[in-house]
């Protein structure tokens, strides 16, 4: 909190309540104001280390189809706010079988609170917004939990801008908006418990609740880092002072996590009994394997630092899987928090701090050990046919009940910026008292370090293509478009090729369901139920250089027109597709920079 401005001494024989009432009123207008001007900071700051990510504002999105996903989840949602509906299952997407997005990136919380934008400026506004101010609000928050724990505002607004500012975690704000969206609320999570730590009361355990019961309506995998630094300060205080109003408070903060969470977890649960987050283990253990940082990449110096021509320090930093992610604290953030560490080391939150950043950082390593460009695996043991260590705690932590759908080892290192950043905001103290021309040197190399300016081999795409999309919308028939290259695509699991980055973003627009989808999960049984139309089977068929005979062909033609197939959009000409598509019954109607838009016969026009 900011510092009281302070008040002349009241007159004698003024009652106690108006004289603290002016005191009162000031305290709370003076630490409004500076909270305000604090954010508005943030919020600019984060514009800046993650430029030109602001500018797609007027119109562009990054060319990936996790990009579209997050842009029609956003429509969808508005969509059945709007309608009174369910937003965790369409027939919208892999039509006419549908999905079940309980287990899917569909971030609900933030697509209602941003509804509004969706509704008057489009879904790719909202998604958009979203992008460039979460950074900015990620630094508020850590700023608000470090304010607990340090003693000064600088500390804690350096701690803020070490967090939000990370590159780690602005990569995730460019390509993965739901992870950055979910670690938003761990250190809004951390203050809320430490409140209530310090000051047991019903109304600080319902925020608990609260936090974490949205954590679960942003993101389920945050949802689960979220809970978990709620748990250790809960389990931390009902150890130290466990009694039955304590034990109640905590179980009250749990049963409000619940009901909020409610709706998704039923959503999941409903998935779940279906088969729709069924995959094999030995799948399921190669993306455990796949996405572990490298040590050597952990504590490196940020890639950022090649934007400024910093070429030699940046190739340091090396990650296998570059378009899944940049888990590094860098190097300036790195020594600032063992600094901390040791300056602090009597201080009471020192220890737990560091453990954590210590813990989260092994578990990011995954279930192997990667150094430079060699992997190592000390203590091999082979699970689901993947050999990873026994040394490495990620290798135990999966085999932990529904903790092994984790997947991407890496993201734990986003747990593990958050004690760090709060222990380089104690150096950050430390050096003011101590010697501040080394803090303005550390400081301005920190900077260096701040943000990320977007994968290079990533484009863009646009939000709107009205040239091709326009006939396609002013079809009111509501029948099915095909996407081609077609393909079901997710996270985990998939059928079918890769799909183009612009098919979602215009579903939004024209409004037909789709026959491509990208979900978290494909689930094995909506696959099965796709293969069983003969038209998507020949297609998919077709596009591998696999064509179909005459009686396939004219079981996919009856298909087609059962379905309800109208459009069909060929992103990228593949061998052998345009004449499955004419023996099929389409027509080429039109074309847009190369695109080829074909119509099925017979359709009304």
């Amino acid at each position: 909190m900011a510092e009281p401005p302070s008040i002349s001494a009241p007159k004698p024989g003024t009652s106690a309540l108006v004289r603290n009432e002016p005191a009162t009123q000031a305290r709370r207008h003076g630490s409004a104001v500076f909270h305000l001007i604090l954010l508005g900071c943030y919020l600019v700051a984060g514009v800046a280390v993650s430029w030109p990510r602001a500018s797609y504002l007027a119109g562009r999105l990054p060319a990936t189809v996790d990009q579209e996903g997050y842009v029609w989840s956003f429509w969808w949602v508005a969509h059945q706010i709007a309608h009174l509906g369910n937003p965790w299952s369409t027939r919208l997407m892999a039509a006419p079988v549908g999905l079940q997005l309980g287990f899917d990136t569909l971030m609900p919380l933030p697509g209602a609170v941003m509804a509004p934008v969706t509704w008057v400026f489009g879904p790719s506004a909202s998604y958009n917004l979203l992008a460039i101010v979460l950074p900015g609000l990620c630094c508020y928050a850590a700023y608000r939990a470090a304010r607990l724990w340090l003693s000064s505002q600088l500390g804690a607004i350096a701690a803020g801008a070490f967090y939000g500012l990370a590159t780690m975690l602005v990569w995730e704000d460019w390509y993965h908006i739901n992870i950055a969206a979910g670690a938003l609320l761990l250190p809004v999570a951390l203050e809320a418990t430490v409140r209530l730590k310090r000051r047991p009361r019903a109304r600080q355990a319902v925020i608990v609740g609260l936090v974490i019961g949205a954590s679960v309506l942003v993101n389920q995998e945050s949802a689960f880092l979220v809970a978990l630094v709620a748990a250790l300060v809960l389990a931390d205080w009902l150890i130290r002072d466990h009694t039955r109003a304590n034990a109640a408070l905590a179980g009250l903060a749990v049963a409000v996590a619940l009901v909020v969470a409610g709706p998704q977890l039923v959503a999941m649960i409903v998935q779940y009994s279906q088969g729709g987050v069924t995959v094999s283990p030995q799948e399921q253990a190669r993306w455990d394997v796949s996405f572990g940082a490298p040590l050597s990449a952990l504590f490196a110096p940020s890639p950022r630092l090649a934007d400024f021509g910093l070429t030699g320090p940046a190739s340091l930093f090396s990650y296998q899987a570059p378009r899944e992610g940049a888990p590094t604290y860098g190097v300036m953030l790195t020594a600032l928090a063992l600094l901390g560490v040791v300056v602090s080391w009597r201080h009471r939150g020192t220890r737990p701090l560091a453990l954590a950043w210590l813990g989260t950082s092994l578990l990011a390593l995954g279930p192997v050990l990667i150094i430079g460009g060699r992997t190592f695996v000390p203590l091999p043991l082979h699970w689901h046919g993947v050999r990873v260590s026994a040394l490495m705690p990620y290798t135990w932590f999966v085999r932990i009940p529904a903790l092994d759908a984790f997947r991407e080892a890496d993201r734990l290192a986003l747990l593990g910026l958050l004690p760090a950043a709060l222990l380089a905001g104690g150096a950050v103290e430390w050096l003011w008292r101590r010697s501040r021309p080394l803090l303005v040197i550390a400081l301005a190399l920190a900077v260096l370090e701040a943000g990320y300016s977007g994968y290079p081999n990533i484009g863009t795409v646009p939000t709107a293509i009205p040239r091709l999309d326009g006939p396609i919308a002013a079809d009111h028939s509501g029948s099915i478009v095909v996407d081609i290259r077609f393909g079901l695509r997710g996270g985990v699991a998939f059928y079918g090729r890769e799909i183009s980055p612009d098919a979602l973003v215009l579903a939004t627009a024209d409004g037909h369901p789709r026959a491509v989808s990208v979900t978290s999960w494909v689930p094995a049984r909506t696959v099965a139920a796709i293969r069983a139309h003969a038209f998507y089977l020949c297609l998919v068929n077709t596009e591998w250089g696999k064509p179909c005979g005459p009686a396939q062909i004219r079981s996919a033609r009856l298909d087609a027109r059962r379905m309800r197939v109208g459009w069909a959009i060929v992103w990228k000409r593949t061998p052998l597709v345009s004449g499955y598509l004419r023996q099929v019954g389409f027509r080429y109607d039109y074309g847009v920079n190369g695109v080829g838009v074909y119509r099925l016969n017979g359709q009304p026009r």
